[in-house]
């Protein structure tokens, strides 16, 4: 196992809840860290630029204090998503005030850029890189990664299409750093099987959209608790990169699911919608094949209480048999 040193001692579970546009936001972070498991959030969900500092500003003030009375059981860290694309014209910024504030880690997405890394390096922060193949990771770790993300088949949003048993493989082969699974996991005892399959911490995304602390419209968490793998399609379209979306989603929108067109991977979009139609992250849903696992909108306690419950009962099973 490799977990990360600013991790150990701090995890009620194995797990990261992953950074979700538009939906994570202070509340749900702090919420995810003080239950034990890792909040993170996107920098771009922090609008204006300017918001961003005073986000930073709360959530190290109230995790602070809350470690401060609570010694013996001090919260996760939390951290912050960046996307290292070139449409991300604040990028730079956002770099400066985690290294500012001292993020303790920092998810980097769609670019792997050795001065995003060094800049996080200077302070004692760690960088997890999301990757989709074998040959991303590794450029990822050549760049200065110090752990990967392994996006498989199943994620919600922005999602691979390999298997999560050959991908982990193919990776922990060469890699012995930390490694994160993400894909379908909304379990404890999905869990369970990435440390199993040999990753380090499992990422979970689409069930903390259905908590009471998600930023998310109440139809969203409706949906996922009212749908499952089968009403998700995967498309291009919205962002130029591949990704699982809600079906009805989709359709109240006013396009076919089955007739999508492909958009064009070098002119993405984040947060502006390439249909032209509606905002891609606002009114077109991303959600994980996972989502049977959701029957009910939650508080964040509850839900990862849950997944300590799942994960410990999956364990005992593995073990008495």
């Amino acid at each position: 196992m490799s977990i990360p040193v600013c991790m150990q001692g701090r995890l009620s579970v194995p797990a990261i809840g992953a950074p979700l546009f538009i939906i994570s936001n202070p509340d749900l972070v702090i919420a995810q860290c003080k239950a034990g498991v890792v909040g993170s959030f996107p920098a771009l969900n922090a609008r204006p630029a300017e918001v961003l500092e005073q986000w930073l500003i709360r959530i190290n003030e109230e995790l602070d204090a809350y470690n401060q009375t609570n010694p013996d059981n001090p919260a996760a860290p939390y951290a912050v998503n960046q996307i290292v694309h070139g449409s991300n014209d604040r990028l730079m910024h956002d770099v400066e005030l985690c290294v500012k504030y001292a993020v303790p880690v920092v998810i980097t997405s769609l670019g792997a850029r050795p001065e995003v890394f060094d800049a996080i390096h200077s302070y004692g922060g760690i960088c997890l890189h999301d990757v989709i193949n074998n040959r991303f990771a590794r450029k990822a770790i050549e760049k200065g990664a110090d752990g990967l993300i392994c996006v498989a088949a199943g994620a919600g949003g922005h999602a691979g299409t390999l298997s999560p048993m050959a991908f982990i493989q193919e990776v922990r082969e060469w890699f012995p750093g930390p490694i994160l699974l993400s894909g379908a996991i909304s379990t404890g005892d999905g869990i369970l099987a990435s440390l199993a399959m040999g990753a380090d911490l499992a990422y979970l995304g689409s069930a903390f959209i259905a908590t009471e602390e998600a930023n998310a419209d109440p139809a969203y968490k409706k949906a996922l608790v009212d749908y499952a793998a089968s009403d998700i399609v995967y498309t291009n379209l919205f962002t130029g990169v591949h990704g699982n979306y809600l079906r009805p989603s989709i359709e109240a929108a006013g396009l076919d699911p089955e007739n999508l067109e492909e958009s064009d991977p070098s002119k993405m979009q984040f947060g502006s919608g390439g249909s032209g139609k509606s905002k891609a992250w606002k009114d077109i849903w991303g959600c994980g094949q996972g989502i049977n696992a959701i029957k009910k909108v939650v508080s964040v306690s509850e839900l990862v209480k849950r997944l300590n419950y799942e994960y410990e009962e999956a364990r005992r099973r593995v073990i008495a048999a």
